[in-house]
């Protein structure tokens, strides 16, 4: 009697993790700890992202801010800044090998350049993803407290700054930190 109590026992735990492991999950979900959401905004990492819409050189309207479809890069820059001439083609390749996991913002803090000399920036460099415009530098210093350029702020999906990166990396580097924010 004893045996067929073990027996049973036993063909309900392998039920049950069957059942675990192939409902999706919805069902896995339940058992997992979520992290909770931040409440506090600001350009630090563990904060929700600051929320903005800014005009892109293309005309269109752009947003950040809130939960998305996908991580976010986003690049603050300006045309006469050496390393941000650097990083632009290895943006490029990262928008491009990740863009249906990753949305590549740039933002050129025009207050410290001009809209003809961005534009020329992005004509020379070929810039593949949307390039906004930071007239009076309110996102780049109000919002987001920059001090250097390049500046790349890494986004969650739900909208949590992961990693504000000052300065340039290796293409390597920042690639690692970008498959890292979107596996988050």
């Amino acid at each position: 009697m004893k045996r067929n109590l073990y027996i049973l026992l036993g063909v309900i735990v392998l039920i049950g993790i069957a059942v675990y492991q192939n409902a999706g999950p919805g069902i896995q979900a339940a058992f997992r700890h979520e992290e909770p959401m931040p409440t506090e905004t600001g350009p630090k990492a563990g904060l929700l992202a600051p929320a903005f819409t800014a005009q892109g050189l293309d005309g269109k309207e752009y947003q950040v801010g809130g939960a998305q479809d996908k991580a976010i890069l986003l690049n603050f820059w300006a045309s006469w800044c050496d390393p941000c001439q650097q990083e632009a083609p290895e943006l490029n390749a990262i928008a491009e090998k990740y863009k249906d996991s990753l949305d590549v913002y740039g933002v050129n803090v025009t207050k410290y350049d001009n809209k003809k000399n961005a534009q020329t920036f992005v004509d020379k460099y070929k810039v593949k993803f949307p390039v906004m415009l930071d007239l009076k530098a309110d996102i780049y210093e109000k919002q987001y407290k920059g001090v250097v350029f390049p500046t790349n702020v890494l986004i969650d999906k739900r909208g949590v700054v992961q990693e504000v990166v000052l300065g340039i990396l290796s293409q390597k580097d920042l690639e690692k930190k970008v498959k890292h924010l979107i596996k988050s």
